[in-house]
């Protein structure tokens, strides 16, 4: 709960683009089809030029995040335990611009079962990847992305308590400085996915950008602002604006976020709704709408755990609650437990003091107990903003 100076992929004088990724088509994912007679090398082109965007982080604090990347003999990149578009996408832009400025790079993220989501194989730069137990045990210099708490690296957590330098890259505003973990923090709340860092980080290090970072950068924005729907600012369309603009494809890559799903899901998500439940006097009497998963539910259709995380975005859609909770249980047992809200409710504040975290409107949390429980627990603390 995505992105230099940057060089634009577009031919001079506002032609179209000399080529257009799509998803399925570019490195880790296939070769990637060039028109007869075009030259495979990219031709160079203007810088791409960015305003500068405010936000929480000083100006010293940039200018330490770039030296430590630039005196790096290698730089290692992570991202949190079951990636999403922002986390993955964030992270693998960078790692494709520093593997195209002759960088040493190395990206992972900690899950026992390693392996890219369905949903994100698409996005470029995934040869990038190596397991948990390949990433180097103590890094001169590692970069988390979107990760709240260093807990939120799993496999990975050791990996960055070892690391001689930790820069943290992430807007969860339960990732305080008080509480927080890095010896270098970029850290800012106010922007609207962690790829706006990224875009940001890769600009201030001279950079380039191709269509394929673009694409990374396009699905980190994306996916965490909800197609444009939550936390959209002027920046956000500009910065949207600027990614398109290299030629990347955004119709392919909104089919393979949001019109790929498998049959299973569509009988899970039926049972889902099924057994919701509305109540109306709960959350402060601004409503809340529930459901849960059971493993046995993903089961009976073989579908993987990680192809039910959309079924929070459905169940929110009901006009009677302000708060939406949707508890999915995963394949140890545990519950991984998804709020969101439409802007009464703080749901970042419950998910952390249940040892959670995320955004005010958008949050998490695991728990031990069964779904009664759980929601037991959380509605006191579903609370005003």
């Amino acid at each position: 709960m995505t992105t230099s100076p940057h060089t634009w992929a577009a031919a001079p004088g506002g032609a179209e683009p000399e080529q257009r990724y799509r998803p399925g088509t570019g490195p880790g994912t296939g070769s990637r089809a060039r028109p007869q007679g075009r030259p495979t090398a990219a031709r160079p082109a203007p810088p791409w030029r960015r305003p500068a965007r405010g936000g929480a982080i000083d100006e010293q604090t940039w200018r330490r995040a770039v030296a430590a990347i630039e005196s790096a003999e290698e730089v290692a990149l992570a991202c949190h335990v079951s990636p999403d578009g922002d986390a993955l996408g964030s992270m693998l832009a960078l790692g494709l611009a520093l593997r195209g400025a002759g960088r040493h790079v190395v990206a992972s993220f900690g899950d026992r079962h390693f392996a890219v989501p369905r949903l994100l194989r698409f996005l470029p730069g995934q040869e990038l990847l190596v397991a948990p137990a390949e990433y180097p045990a103590a890094p001169a210099l590692m970069i988390t992305f979107d990760v709240a708490t260093v807990e939120r690296l799993g496999l990975l957590e050791d990996n960055a308590r070892n690391a001689a330098e930790l820069l943290v890259v992430d807007h969860h505003a339960s990732n305080v400085a008080a509480t927080g973990f890095g010896t270098l923090r970029l850290v800012d709340p106010t922007a609207a996915a962690t790829a706006v860092l990224a875009e940001e980080l890769i600009t201030r290090l001279g950079l380039p950008v191709d269509e394929h970072i673009a694409t990374c950068l396009y699905t980190g924005l994306v996916t965490d602002t909800g197609s444009f729907r939550y936390g959209v600012t002027p920046a956000v369309h500009d910065m949207a604006g600027r990614l398109v603009a290299t030629g990347l494809a955004t119709d392919a890559i909104t089919r393979a976020l949001w019109e790929g799903n498998p049959f299973g899901y569509l009988k899970v998500l039926a049972t889902a709704l099924e057994r919701a439940t509305l109540e109306p006097l709960a959350a402060e009497a601004h409503g809340l709408v529930w459901t849960y998963v059971t493993r046995d539910d993903r089961a009976a259709v073989a579908l993987p755990y990680e192809e039910v995380e959309g079924v929070i975005d459905v169940v929110r859609q009901a006009g009677e609650a302000d708060v939406a909770v949707v508890l999915k249980q995963d394949d140890e047992g545990l519950w991984q437990v998804s709020a969101r809200s439409k802007g009464a409710i703080d749901v970042g504040r419950a998910c952390a003091a249940l040892g959670g975290g995320g955004h005010a409107r958008a949050a998490g949390f695991t728990s031990h107990l069964p779904p009664d429980d759980t929601l037991a627990l959380l509605r006191p603390l579903l609370t005003r903003m």
